[in-house]
């Protein structure tokens, strides 16, 4: 079969999986038990000062994060205030520690999407080379939701902005992906959910953009429908093989 790309790169969350719960009660939960922890390990932390000020300090970081497409880590986060409040010698391992806690809780709601298996193996069969670039503030959290979704076996590699220190739609992300691979802009096709940042990112770097629908329904795809336009639009992974299939056939004709 002649392919018109050798390689997809996927975002993860609202595109391979999505969350089942009200964020907002989850990350409370995720919140006091993180402190819980820090206090378990002998810190003396006010509790309502601190869960307010980590709070703030998060709020903060997503309003910086999608105007210098720069990633501020959660562990770094954690570490400043942490500093600020006392603990300065806090040790990475301990740092590591709380925050496994912590996403321990949000984890259990990240769920992989019905079609997301059945597709990548589609597309795994056909011979198309894949990886997942996401934005998160922890690498380790990616990777956790990756097998916990049971998607480790398709992507050649998962390329997070916590380890590269770089967001989508900074285009240097992706061309790292595609360096890994050795392959150019035009062989290369990206799937996502989000406008300013997968499809942007896309458009930025040289790829095909393929906009997935399903979850795309947020106050930020909506400030951007009128200027960000992908290649393709669909409504589900399911869709991806078809509308792949479709482009290789005018290729070939």
């Amino acid at each position: 079969m002649v392919k018109q790309f050798e390689a997809l790169l996927f975002d993860l969350g609202g595109t391979l999986i999505y969350f089942d719960g009200d964020w907002p009660e989850v990350i409370q939960a995720a919140n006091r038990e993180l402190l819980n922890h820090l206090q378990e390990q002998g810190l003396r932390l006010h509790a309502e000062n601190f869960l307010n000020e980590f709070q703030r300090r998060w709020e903060e970081y997503y309003a910086q994060r999608e105007t210098e497409f720069v990633e501020y880590t959660s562990a770094s986060i954690l570490r400043a205030l942490l500093a600020d409040s006392g603990y300065p010698e806090f040790s990475p391992q301990m740092i590591r520690s709380a925050l496994k806690r912590w996403y321990t809780v949000t984890q259990v709601h990240w769920k992989a999407e019905e079609d997301a298996i059945p597709t990548l193996e589609n597309l795994r069969k056909t011979g198309y080379r894949m990886c997942i670039i996401s934005n998160a503030a922890d690498d380790g959290d990616v990777q956790t939701l990756v097998d916990n979704a049971g998607l480790r076996p398709y992507f050649d590699f998962v390329l997070s902005s916590a380890a590269c220190g770089i967001r989508k739609p900074n285009p240097r992300i992706f061309e790292i992906a595609l360096e890994k691979w050795g392959l150019a802009p035009g062989q290369a096709a990206m799937v996502g959910d989000t406008l300013g940042a997968d499809i942007l990112g896309a458009r930025n770097a040289g790829l095909t953009s393929i906009w997935i629908k399903r979850r795309a329904d947020t106050p930020a795809n909506r400030d951007h429908g009128d200027t960000i336009q992908p290649d393709a639009s669909i409504h589900t992974l399911a869709e991806v093989p078809d509308l792949l299939a479709k482009q290789s056939e005018v290729l070939r004709s």
